[in-house]
């Protein structure tokens, strides 16, 4: 279940959002048109769960090519969504581009709620009555600062929400893919060459999507939740509060992730930013693969593409794959995802255990155990014990032995048996307890 929050610039939209919700996602800041792309946040109220949608402000007379893109967005937004929210500013008074917005409300067949937020006080009520000339019915005096009416408000959302399915799908069967990257390497372009629409706002200007935003498709039956990140910066570029803050939200969707896609500009090769933000992702547990974009802008040498694949391995312990893919052409993109497929599937598989011994035979027969003070270290056995990502216990004798080299080695022979490069996995060396002689 969803509601579709708009309205004008500025009226305190995504504040509103962080307060039904009880959170801090949508991105709040003084100055106007923060809020770009639509942002989706569940919460829950009296029993019911749904989904707040959190739209760029709209203002039907800026005719900037961003702007209508934004105004695109919240019709979007309200296509799918089974109740709408419009909120003005009551300090303001009512404004030409109110009763615009309320006249593209009417044409839809959504229930609508009229929220007159900045109320902060009682003695503020009487400012809502002008807003009653939009025909929405009675304004809903709130203030997103101070909590005022908002228990109000959230009873009357849910009381228009149609009855709730009987069978939600559950969020175990969800993939979820993080799309991010340094700012303006086509991740948005990326994303809606995955769904085939114009979901995500694209725009030359650097840092057009400022929030995370997830959205869901199907991929061979099964569900994938896309969430197209702001781009993410050096610290030392990091010069504005706004992007500050898109770069922890960035950092947030990798951590909640199951998959990366690591969204790299051809034409600059893998950076050593793109390296950073490859490596933030695997340490958060995320399976990995780089993506050169815009490869139609390149002359698709492949001496060059060999180039940036052995840097990446050598640079990164994970080795994840580097694709190419070019969003603007549509060139390999469904590759890319049936990859991001693959990558969750290896890391939430389990190996058998069987199996993983005879690996194990296999590692020892090709290299001999390192040996210290005239004794070798032995691997008894090995087990999975975890995935998602994929972990793994070995038996030895004497942790005390083990050589990082060796333990590298152990490590990469793993990865090239089972495909998971680009995958995080754990190696427990666990010491074997030493069995008491009879007296």
């Amino acid at each position: 279940m969803k509601i579709a929050v708009v309205g004008y610039p500025n009226v305190g939209k995504s504040s509103l959002v962080n307060r039904l919700t009880q959170s801090r996602e949508a991105v709040v800041h003084e100055r106007p048109g923060v809020t770009r792309d639509r942002k989706e946040l569940d919460t829950d109220w009296n029993g019911r769960s749904f989904t707040l949608i959190d739209t760029g402000g709209v203002d039907l007379d800026d005719e900037d090519p961003l702007a209508v893109s934004i105004q695109d967005q919240a019709r979007a937004a309200l296509a799918d969504a089974q109740v709408a929210l419009l909120v003005v500013d009551a300090r303001a008074g009512l404004r030409p581009g109110d009763q615009e917005v309320a006249d593209i409300l009417r044409r839809g067949d959504v229930p609508i709620v009229l929220a007159a937020n900045k109320i902060d006080s009682p003695r503020d009520f009487a400012l809502v009555h002008d807003f009653h000339a939009l025909g929405l019915g009675d304004p809903m005096p709130v203030s997103a600062a101070q909590g005022l009416g908002t228990g109000d408000l959230l009873d009357r959302l849910v009381e228009l929400l149609p009855p709730e399915d009987e069978v939600a799908e559950t969020e175990e069967d969800i993939v979820r893919l993080a799309v991010i990257g340094r700012p303006n390497v086509g991740k948005s372009s990326l994303v809606n060459a995955f769904l085939g629409r114009d979901r995500v706002i694209v725009s030359e200007v650097a840092g057009t999507t400022r929030d995370a935003i997830d959205t869901d498709l199907e991929v061979d039956g099964r569900r994938v939740r896309l969430v197209d990140t702001a781009g993410i910066r050096r610290a030392a570029k990091v010069q504005e509060s706004v992007e500050y803050y898109t770069v922890l939200r960035s950092q947030r969707a990798a951590e909640r992730a199951d998959v990366a896609l690591v969204v790299c500009d051809a034409g600059d090769g893998v950076t050593s930013q793109d390296l950073r933000i490859a490596e933030l992702a695997m340490k958060s547990g995320c399976a990995t693969a780089l993506v050169l974009n815009k490869w139609d802008l390149t002359s698709g040498d492949e001496f060059d593409l060999a180039h940036e694949r052995a840097r990446v391995a050598q640079k990164l312990r994970l080795r994840p794959r580097v694709l190419t893919a070019s969003a603007m052409t549509g060139r390999h993109v469904q590759r890319l995802l049936v990859e991001a497929m693959s990558l969750a599937e290896r890391s939430a598989a389990r190996i058998p255990t069987p199996e993983l011994n005879k690996f194990l035979a296999d590692v020892l027969a090709a290299r001999q155990t390192p040996q210290k003070q005239g004794h070798r270290l032995k691997m008894f056995y090995i087990a999975q014990i975890g995935e998602r990502p994929p972990r793994f216990s070995i038996t030895v004798n004497n942790r005390d032995k083990l050589t990082r080299d060796y333990a590298y080695f152990v490590e990469n022979r793993l990865r090239e048996r089972y495909a998971l490069d680009g995958i995080p996995l754990i190696i427990d060396f666990t010491e074997r307890k030493q069995r008491r002689r009879a007296a």
